[in-house]
């Protein structure tokens, strides 16, 4: 959000975290597999992503990298690519134009076309897709959603649950089984992880191909300050 990292909680109250160049240069010495860097209100202010700060951002990094936030055209999905991205994240340019998914898979492959999934429950306790940050309901479940993502193209989805966002609850496991057993592309479980054992169950019992986290990446430990780490080699089983 501007030219800090900032975290927040359930999508909102971002928390500055510091300066993201410095950061990725920690994420690369602590062998972080793939950094997902989003621009948290882009899209919201209807704003194109800063090109010059993102390939700033990318050009310390060591390991895969994709963006995500402002990219609504084919152009955009370039600029990002160019910047030294290998995949571009998309969430409400897919509800507004769905062929976009497949244009960029068409050209980058569609391991390279993301599509961000954030939902949560609506009054009803029927799970929902919300889009502009989380500020916007589409009344769409996100498993049907997921379905129409896929047939359009999309490489992988990332499911993130708005309600664990930044709470250290662990992930939705329902809301990730739910969109993971709707597709056969890879689902990234984000949203409420805490440590290992949160990882496992996505896995496990969600169903999930891979998993993102955000708190437990760069606090110390919930209600602690900020320190970068991420877990050694070893202790991934």
């Amino acid at each position: 959000m501007g030219n800090g990292l900032h975290k927040t909680v359930r999508f909102k109250n971002p928390k500055y975290i510091g300066d993201p160049v410095n950061t990725v240069k920690i994420f690369n010495e602590k062998g972080a597999d793939e950094i997902i860097l989003l621009d948290i209100l882009a899209s919201k202010d209807r704003r194109q992503p800063d090109f010059k700060k993102i390939a700033e951002i990318a050009g310390e990094a060591f390991m895969p990298m994709a963006y995500g936030g402002g990219v609504k055209t084919f152009d955009d999905a370039k600029r990002v690519f160019d910047a030294g991205y290998e995949k571009v994240i998309i969430n409400s340019a897919a509800l507004e134009k769905m062929s976009l998914v497949g244009e960029i898979a068409k050209v980058y492959g569609s391991q390279s076309a993301v599509v961000s999934i954030d939902s949560k429950k609506d009054w009803l306790g029927k799970y929902k897709t919300y889009t502009y940050n989380a500020t916007k309901s589409t009344g769409r479940s996100p498993d049907e959603y997921a379905k129409e993502l896929e047939s359009a193209g999309a490489g992988e989805l990332m499911v993130n649950a708005i309600e664990r966002d930044g709470t250290w609850e662990g992930y939705d496991l329902t809301l990730t089984k739910m969109v993971s057993e709707a597709v056969t592309v890879p689902v990234i479980a984000c949203g409420g992880a805490s440590g290992m054992d949160d990882f496992r169950k996505a896995v496990t019992e969600g169903g999930a191909s891979a998993v993102a986290a955000g708190s437990c990446f760069v606090y110390q430990k919930k209600g602690m300050g900020v320190l970068i780490s991420f877990p050694a080699e070893s202790l991934k089983v």
